[in-house]
């Protein structure tokens, strides 16, 4: 089981898809490029005309135009993470696809548009979360816990994930939405299995508030460093404390038992035929132990589109794709 503690998922990219509809009369069409964890990866689950997973038989001829989804469940920044799980395709193996993508696009368009192609993209990418949760926090007494204390380990993943990004920058990504963790210790499978009287797991919550200032840090040097705000830090942290500390004020009766599992807080297993199931999605922040309802994920969207600096650095999408229409 690739559990990834969701603070996004599939059908926040579906909706970022369709939200970005609501801006294409200021910006040229351009194409979309996720990258990451199963906070991001939609399978085949959702069988939008608007991005397909790369390894898609359907994506073919002019919808390679459109874009691809790369993610896969349970990688995170460090290739050792998610070594339990099988068959999953870690962050070096996607931009292995990224550059086979970019082949397939080469013999249809030619090598000039393709990189022109490339450099208007918009990017997504989602990694961390897992490499606390299934690498660090994964067992007692872990590898990499006895390697390195929490801090020295939050230290050591952001100077990874500097070169993920380098990385996509290289491969012609020029605005690329990086997004950081979210209450990692607040999630229903989390509560389950490490809560005492429903409040978040101290430790993850530890982890998160470690990790997310240091990412945007990072995230600022790299623009300084390039001279264009290539980079675009997405405070998802923030996005998704909003409703799980105050639930009500999004018309959710709860943000602790999810609408779709089993034990406590409805935080173990899967959402199966034999999970219990809540009488209305709507009003549950979390559809299942790891992934926030679809209500949840169109106001995280929504703040990656239109929120103030406390939620997007340096600037919002909106804001970034006016910018780059009147340039």
């Amino acid at each position: 089981m690739a559990s990834s503690l969701i603070i996004m998922s599939s059908v926040m990219v579906l909706a970022l898809v369709m939200a970005l509809g609501s801006v294409a009369s200021q910006a040229e069409a351009r194409a979309f490029f996720v990258f990451g964890d199963s906070l991001v990866d939609n399978g085949q689950q959702i069988g939008s005309e608007f991005l397909l997973p790369y390894l898609s038989p359907q994506l073919t001829g002019k919808k390679l135009l459109v874009g691809a989804n790369f993610a896969s469940a349970g990688i995170g920044i460090l290739n050792d993470t998610g070594i339990q799980f099988a068959s999953i395709i870690r962050m070096f193996q996607q931009f292995d696809y990224f550059k086979e993508y970019q082949r397939s696009v080469t013999a249809l368009i030619g090598a000039q548009i393709t990189k022109q192609l490339a450099n208007g993209a918009l990017v997504l990418i989602t990694v961390g979360g897992n490499d606390f949760v299934n690498n660090y926090y994964f067992v007692p007494n872990s590898i990499r816990s006895r390697q390195y204390n929490l801090p020295d380990y939050v230290k050591f993943l952001i100077s990874e994930y500097k070169k993920i990004l380098m990385k996509l920058y290289d491969l012609g990504a020029r605005k690329v939405l990086v997004t950081g963790t979210g209450s990692l210790g607040c999630v229903p499978a989390e509560l389950a299995m490490r809560s005492r009287n429903g409040q978040c797991a101290a430790e993850l919550q530890r982890a998160a508030s470690l990790f997310n200032p240091q990412l945007i840090q990072m995230i600022g040097q790299l623009n300084r460093q390039y001279r264009s705000n290539i980079f675009i830090a997405a405070n998802t942290r923030k996005m998704s404390a909003d409703f799980i500390n105050n639930p009500g004020a999004f018309g959710f009766i709860t943000a602790k038992v999810a609408c779709c599992g089993q034990g406590p807080y409805n935080g173990i297993g899967l959402c199966t035929p034999t999970s219990n199931l809540c009488p209305n999605r709507d009003v549950f922040a979390f559809w299942d132990p790891f992934h926030p309802a679809e209500r949840a994920n169109r106001y995280i969207v929504q703040q990656i589109l239109r929120g103030t600096n406390e939620y997007m650095n340096p600037m919002n999408l909106s804001t970034i794709l006016a910018l780059d229409f009147r340039t």
